[in-house]
């Protein structure tokens, strides 16, 4: 079987780029979607640019429910005249299906941390203006499904939860490129810190991409970054997947230790804009700003407490 090549799709919004990916495949495939705006705006012209139609695809695959990955999913639907199969795993489908899922998700966790009186205001309207709209997708996944996308190729699905309960990854079978979306945080993208509502489960799923699937290719839904600042970028070879999976367990394990310490040792709540975990920040060494959404320290310090509080 020829390779199947790949092509990552830019779109803006705001100060970040959102990354999408084409699978040139018989029955073309995109994996995530962007915002509202990013069909149009950053898939279409990337796609024309290579001689490839938007109409044409026929798999959106959607590798967890965060607004910035599924927020175009309706919107590219419509431009392939709804032919396209609508993937994602079911833990996270509420997301799509709902624009208040997204508000209620912010609210059951870092919410508790902000402090941010107009904090579900914001989210609501921030729902309002990038999900293109709710939908239903047309297949829920668990893990372990072969999706066939013409001519011989297939992808297989891999259920690697933490980031969200939902997340996967998708595999493109015989040549081991695999997309992650948002599963391999390393040390965080532009925030500096990596985020996962469930620590447990997001340590698994690195160590079972490294020694289960080892990939050749690892496609990132944004640039994740080492420990000295600099990103990988989106499209690692099978030297930085291992680092870059490496680099993440490191961290995951720094920060996990830090967070049980501070957690056995009480939550005090202080002036620190890191309250009540900022013996955390302190131990790692984080200084930048907790508030910035989507707030990754406050995310997965929620996870950890939530994990800690269930033993106790």
């Amino acid at each position: 079987m020829t390779a199947v090549n790949i092509h990552p799709l830019v779109s803006p919004w705001g100060r970040f780029g959102l990354y999408s990916f084409y699978i040139d495949a018989p029955e073309p495939a995109i994996v995530d979607t962007g915002i509202a705006s990013s069909p149009a705006e950053g898939m279409a012209p990337a796609l024309a640019a290579i001689g490839r139609r938007i109409e044409d695809v026929r798999w959106i695959l959607l590798t967890h429910g965060h607004i910035d990955h599924v927020g175009g999913a309706y919107a590219l639907w419509e431009m392939t005249d709804r032919k396209a199969q609508v993937v994602i795993h079911e833990a996270d489908a509420p997301m799509l299906r709902s624009r208040r899922a997204h508000v209620d998700e912010y609210l059951a966790g870092r919410a508790q941390y902000l402090n941010d009186p107009e904090g579900e205001a914001k989210q609501i309207a921030a729902a309002r203006a990038v999900i293109s709209d709710e939908m239903e997708p047309t297949m829920l996944v668990r893990g372990g499904e072969t999706l066939p996308l013409g001519g011989g190729l297939t992808v297989s699905v891999h259920s690697i939860p933490g980031h969200t309960p939902g997340s996967v990854a998708y595999v493109v079978d015989g040549q081991n490129d695999v997309f992650v979306g948002d599963a391999v945080q390393v040390h965080g993208a532009a925030n500096g810190f990596p985020g996962f509502e469930d620590p447990t489960a997001y340590r698994a799923s690195l160590e079972y991409l490294r020694n289960e699937i080892a990939p050749r290719h690892l496609y990132l839904g944004h640039p994740y970054r080492r420990t000295d600042g600099t990103p990988y970028g989106v499209e690692l070879d099978a030297a930085q997947a291992r680092e870059a999976l490496h680099e993440s367990l490191d961290i995951e394990g720094r920060v996990g230790t830090a967070a049980h310490r501070c957690l056995c040792a009480g939550l005090p709540e202080t002036a620190s804009p890191y309250s009540p975990f900022a013996a955390v920040a302190d131990a790692i060494g984080y200084e930048n700003d907790p508030t910035l959404e989507p707030s990754p320290f406050f995310t997965s310090m929620h996870g950890y407490r939530t994990q800690f509080n269930q033993k106790s």
